[in-house]
């Protein structure tokens, strides 16, 4: 197995944000993990030929009756499968401060003070930063900071951002999960020459027709220039997926010929992509 994250830390810390970053980097994620079920699956998953590279756990007090027990298993899981121990740490003013914005109770300890439940807390997860390979301090970062350090650290490198180019047609409303939404309705339409009025943008002669008006030349040559300064600063914030959605009238001409146009574009440059046609087939 290649990588065995064992996350740990005190609460309202970063986990849940720290779990979900390394899931979208092709970890297997599992939160409130019970302890004593941890080494069976690292057994089981070595038997069936590590089918599973990259695994991750949350593990902390909110299983309190099996917690204590877990100090023998982590070892073993340390020695016998390479498992690090990743502990996140934050001060007690950062923590009380993200409660009271969220105005979450504390979620282990019956408590009404946030002090004395992290104080308790604390005490209670000590041997488990004791064993820590590497101790994070998340107290000056927001989540897309956090996040931001396990893309880098556990895949940034190796795997950019998804990117879905969606055409459609404002006829049919707007697309709900679009997050750039451009509208391509200036460039003459297809729809008005009787031979292409059947046709699609996936069609080469409609494909051509466009590819002829000179409007779609400036204004595909000054999209590629945005979208390129705009998308890696969508990565660096953190950002896993990108919908960029163009329409036109009926979503058959011009908005899915400039979204295949611009997906064959962003492939070259390395993203994966996907392309979906809303609208193609509506009549």
């Amino acid at each position: 197995m290649k990588d065995v994250l064992i996350v740990s830390g005190i609460s309202g810390s970063g986990k849940t944000t720290f779990l979900r970053a390394l899931e979208d980097t092709g970890f297997f994620c599992v939160d409130n993990f019970p302890i004593q079920l941890l080494l069976k699956f690292l057994e089981l998953n070595r038997d069936e030929g590590d089918k599973i590279a990259r695994c991750a756990f949350v593990i902390d007090v909110r299983l309190r009756d099996f917690f204590e027990s877990g100090r023998d298993i982590i070892t073993k899981a340390k020695k016998e499968f390479g498992a690090k121990v990743l502990f996140l740490e934050s001060s007690e003013e950062s923590i009380i401060k993200r409660y009271r914005e969220t105005r979450r109770s504390h979620p282990l300890f019956d408590s009404s003070n946030v002090k004395d439940a992290l104080a308790e807390e604390r005490k209670l997860m000590t041997w488990l930063r004791n064993m820590a390979d590497q101790v994070i301090d998340t107290t000056h970062m927001n989540t897309h900071e956090l996040r931001r350090l396990v893309l880098q650290k556990y895949g940034a490198q190796e795997q950019r951002m998804k990117i879905n180019v969606m055409s459609f047609g404002y006829a049919f409303g707007l697309p709900l999960e679009a997050d750039i939404v451009l509208d391509v309705r200036f460039i003459p339409n297809p729809f008005f020459v009787e031979e292409l009025r059947d046709r699609t943008g996936l069609d080469n002669e409609v494909m051509e027709f466009i590819k002829s008006q000179e409007v779609f030349k400036k204004y595909f040559l000054f999209l590629s220039d945005f979208l390129v300064y705009l998308i890696p600063l969508f990565e660096k914030e953190g950002k896993s997926y990108l919908t960029i959605c163009f329409g036109c009238t009926g979503g058959k001409h011009r908005s899915v010929f400039i979204a295949g146009e611009l997906a064959e574009h962003l492939s070259a440059m390395g993203y994966s992509v996907s392309t979906v046609h809303r609208d193609i087939e509506r009549k």
